[in-house]
């Protein structure tokens, strides 16, 4: 009998859902041995507090900074959402653990705390020392990637050059075929510019750069096709067939996503060397330790990771 796969799961900025949603996993069955990272004393009094109890949880004690209360951001406490992060991450890089998910954290207060923290995407791949990594979100039958990050829209075309574009394609297919068991999977790229440039009459980006880029990836027998418009990329009949869809940036792909399926939503993050998952949503202050927050989105993300590692440990 093939052993059930070693789950992390960081319970993320201590002020917001991250401690309740982890909670919830107490509750539920799972095809993998779930370790809780987190302060015990903090996920013992939010159980309080939400008339739960954390006996079916197994906690890996990380200490907090400093107290926490639900929806009270502390900058002290940042140090101590990169410790679980940090935690994992050195598990999964020694085999301890198969795979790593991630509760929400919350950048600008970690910012605020004097350490320069763009994402959970940048950070793992630092940590990795992974290179050039992927964000992809999946939900509702999409697999969104997307080809630039938390970038201000102002500098999104210059961060789209041949090379850039080369790497994040080739990442997203490997990863597909590596990490999905995806043989020949079918990629839907989307072009920059509305109506994809309508021909160099609203920008040259798809001429120029995107095109060119596809032409050589399909040269070397990758499925890709575009550049599309994204405001047909993603309707029923284009998307009919396609394994994955990439977007240039964040809010073109991601509004598509969330609209599909914010609640059960994720986050993958491509090209590392371990296996990430993550929620696909934020620390939802309001609702810390107020029993409203869904857990939805962390059982999806505990179960694809789970599926990953035991797919990735098959085919090894």
């Amino acid at each position: 009998m093939q052993r059930l796969p070693v789950i992390a799961v960081t319970s993320g900025e201590p002020a917001g859902i991250g401690p309740d949603i982890c909670l919830a996993l107490g509750s539920r069955e799972a095809n993998a041995n779930i370790i809780v990272l987190g302060d015990r004393e903090l996920l013992a009094a939010r159980a309080a507090r939400l008339g739960l109890g954390i006996d079916g949880l197994n906690i890996l004690h990380v200490p907090l900074r400093r107290p926490a209360s639900p929806g009270a951001l502390d900058a002290a406490n940042a140090p101590y959402v990169l410790d679980l992060l940090d935690r994992a991450i050195a598990g999964c890089c020694s085999g301890e653990f198969d795979a790593m998910v991630t509760a929400p954290v919350h950048k600008g207060i970690i910012n605020e705390a004097g350490i320069a923290f763009t994402g959970h995407t940048e950070y793992l791949a630092g940590k990795t020392g992974a290179g050039r990594v992927v964000m992809m979100l999946a939900g509702a039958g999409l697999r969104v990637a997307l080809a630039t990050t938390h970038l201000p829209l102002r500098d999104v075309p210059a961060a789209i050059t041949r090379g850039a574009l080369e790497t994040t394609l080739r990442i997203l297919h490997a990863d597909l075929i590596g990490k999905f068991g995806i043989a020949q999977p079918r990629i839907l790229v989307a072009g920059l510019n509305p109506h994809a440039g309508e021909g160099g009459h609203m920008g040259r980006e798809e001429i120029d750069v995107i095109a060119p880029t596809l032409e050589k990836l399909r040269g070397e027998g990758m499925d890709l096709v575009g550049p599309l418009p994204a405001d047909t990329l993603f309707t029923r009949g284009v998307l009919a067939g396609s394994d994955a869809q990439l977007a240039m940036y964040h809010d073109q792909g991601l509004a598509v996503l969330k609209y599909a399926a914010f609640e059960d939503g994720i986050n993958i993050t491509l090209g590392l060397p371990i296996i990430r998952v993550s929620v696909d949503h934020g620390t939802a202050l309001d609702l810390a330790g107020a029993g409203k927050a869904s857990p939805r989105s962390l059982f999806a993300a505990v179960d694809l990771a789970a599926g990953l590692a035991t797919g990735l440990a098959r085919r090894r």
